[in-house]
């Protein structure tokens, strides 16, 4: 820990990058920093994103629709390169000023419809096909009551212990204690639930549970921050049960895979416009330097 206090001014002006892994991104406003237009493809459903929890909470529910016959969810997937500050085209800050992915373009209705925050999504994408949301008002409400715990829960993960602990230019004990224990809080919260029921929302397969295991089945399978060792995953043993028995449905395997820019090159796909791209367009699939 720094020796010096940090005395925070009367009014807080942007003179400096904050530093760490996305410094070159972060800005205190929003709108457009450049004209990009999206790309469009086929199918109804356009989304644009990138395989980060919140993404692939998105990729995992459409190829979970797609699993179950819905035709209607054939959807056509192009990356925003976070990195590179693609969020802050003109195209993509039409779909959602927020510039933050993922964002999803419905054009099967006139006009095209909007849809941004993937816990929004989600739930457009289970009342649009009438799948993986139960009808019964009462296990109705204890899904979305979990769906909406995960959008309110999974900053501490991300922004706070994700940030301090993997991202940040420094380290620093206090924000690192602070985040863990509020994350292993939130895991004993699950490990809890799931000591009584196999899934987040009962006994059936949720969105719940799609937006639950990006961020807290990633932490436990060591897929996110490389943490897993430092919060002691393996004594959260129904959190773990459960994160397995998830990351073994064959839709999972493929909605973790698209969007994906970085990892095994077997692992990524770019972009998706047709299920038979799993099988031909991975990047260990493409010759060098293709890319798309």
């Amino acid at each position: 820990m720094s020796d010096t206090t940090y005395t925070p001014p009367k009014v807080w002006k942007w003179e400096a990058p904050s530093g760490g892994k996305f410094a070159n991104i972060n800005r205190p406003v929003a709108g457009a920093t450049h004209d990009k237009e999206l790309p469009v493809g086929k199918h109804p459903l356009q989304l644009y994103s990138l395989a980060t929890p919140n993404g692939v909470k998105v990729t995992i529910m459409l190829e979970e629709l797609l699993a179950r016959g819905f035709a209607g969810a054939e959807y056509d997937a192009y990356p925003i390169r976070i990195n590179d500050g693609e969020q802050f085209g003109s195209g993509f800050v039409a779909i959602n000023l927020n510039s933050k992915i993922p964002a999803l373009l419905d054009r099967s209705v006139t006009p095209p419809l909007r849809v941004f925050e993937s816990g929004s999504i989600l739930l457009y994408l289970a009342e649009k096909f009438g799948a993986f949301l139960p009808r019964e008002p009462a296990a109705r409400t204890e899904c979305l009551s979990w769906v909406f715990w995960q959008m309110g829960s999974a900053p501490f993960v991300g922004g706070g212990f994700g940030h301090f602990y993997a991202y940040a230019p420094e380290k620093y004990e206090y924000p690192i204690n602070r985040y863990a224990m509020e994350v292993k809080r939130q895991l004993d919260v699950l490990n809890r639930l799931l000591a009584e029921r196999p899934y987040i929302a009962g006994d059936e397969y949720t969105i719940a549970d799609i937006a639950i295991w990006p961020w807290y089945g990633g932490l436990v399978l060591n897929q996110a921050y490389d943490a897993a060792e430092f919060l002691d995953a393996p004594s959260y043993t129904h959190v773990l049960r459960w994160a397995h028995e998830i990351a073994r449905r064959p839709a999972v395997q493929r909605g973790r895979k698209v969007n994906r820019t970085w990892g095994e090159p077997a692992e990524q796909l770019h972009e998706r416009h047709d299920a038979s791209d799993f099988e031909l367009r991975t990047q260990d699939k493409l010759a060098p330097n293709t890319g798309n």
